[in-house]
């Protein structure tokens, strides 16, 4: 089970601070990476074609990220949008408004706990070890 959790610039950092602590809480192998959908297209299409189990792209102003990676590969795609401007809206709509047949999960602005989350719970559908501590995970939530 890996993650690959992918930046459109270094200035997204901020949000993949709030991804990789909770995939290492969970014990899941994951890289991060930082490839632009405009500035480095040719990197994206391969960065989406290697091995990996679940993509997190973080971008934020036309947040292209997701949906190119989506467009390359049939794994699970989330992005996660950046309120670089317009206070994240833009970069929402633009993930949440991909063609049919494209298909990229959303999660909210800035959120990249829940887009871990989301990761984690993908990889549990085929690991009832990872089920089994996600459901304690929600109940140190309610606790």
């Amino acid at each position: 089970m890996k993650v690959l959790v992918v930046m459109g610039s270094r200035s997204d950092s901020h949000i993949a601070k709030k991804v990789t602590p909770v995939l290492d809480e969970f014990g899941i192998e994951y890289d991060v990476e930082v490839a632009s959908a405009h500035r480095n297209p040719k990197k994206v299409e391969e960065l989406a074609k290697k091995d990996y189990d679940v993509f997190i792209a973080i971008a934020g102003l036309s947040a292209a990220l997701p949906g190119v990676i989506a467009a390359h590969t049939v794994k699970p795609v989330i992005g996660v949008p950046v309120s670089a401007k317009l206070g994240g809206l833009d970069a929402l709509l633009s993930i949440a408004q991909l063609p049919p047949g494209i298909p990229v999960a959303a999660v909210g602005i800035d959120n990249g706990k829940n887009a871990a989350l989301l990761a984690i719970e993908i990889l549990a559908l085929q690991n009832e070890e990872l089920m089994k501590r996600l459901e304690e995970y929600r109940e140190r939530m309610r606790a």
